[in-house]
């Protein structure tokens, strides 16, 4: 990684919140849009990589059956247990990406804000890593602020751009404004109408 795991438990050494991710509008409206673009109402095994205090893994554990939460700094993973302490069906290990990527099988990976802190090389890495680890009908949710941050080699749109070449997924959903990206992507083409047994407009 481009700030070192020490960089991110400075952070969290004298707030549990750096990112003012429970009262900023911005980051309230993200996770509103990043649960709504969810192709699915429930998945059974998901993950949230660079889970920085758990703001979105408390709303995304209402939505899954089992969901796996990591982050490479010891401060903000304690945030993120002691947030998500009521949820039995919910696990944190400390974890450094790419490297520190899980054996394990899921349908729902959700990236935030976490892979411009990669460089390019890395950043290839775990787009393979996402995508060997999705089940059949998989999706992968990416959501990332677009404007240059100080000490990281890409913006999301380079980040999105990346793993839009890299992945060799079906584009399902995106969305853009002047903060933020959002893409999501899956192993299937079903739209969210088709998996409820509807069929699509222009679909024939």
């Amino acid at each position: 990684m481009l700030h070192t795991p020490s960089h991110f438990d400075a952070m969290y050494s004298g707030t549990d919140d750096p990112w003012h991710l429970r009262t900023r509008w911005y980051e309230q409206r993200k996770r509103a849009l990043t649960l709504a673009c969810l192709p699915a109402a429930r998945f059974a095994s998901a993950y949230e990589p660079g889970c920085a205090g758990g703001e979105l893994s408390l709303a995304l554990a209402s939505r899954c059956d089992r969901l796996l939460i990591s982050d490479a700094s010891v401060n903000a993973l304690a945030v993120a247990r002691q947030r998500t302490a009521g949820f039995a069906h919910v696990q944190a290990c400390l974890a450094q990406l790419p490297h520190g990527w899980p054996d394990q099988r899921f349908d729902l990976i959700v990236l935030s804000e976490v892979a411009y802190y990669l460089d390019a090389a890395s950043l290839d890495q775990l787009a393979e890593r996402m995508s060997d680890s999705l089940l059949p009908q998989g999706t992968l949710l990416a959501c990332h602020w677009r404007a240059p941050i100080a000490g990281c080699a890409m913006t999301g749109d380079d980040v999105h751009r990346r793993l839009a070449h890299g992945l060799s997924m079906t584009a399902l959903c995106s969305y853009r404004d002047d903060d933020l990206r959002l893409d999501v992507w899956s192993h299937g083409s079903q739209s969210v109408a088709e998996r409820e047994g509807f069929k699509t407009p222009g679909k024939l």
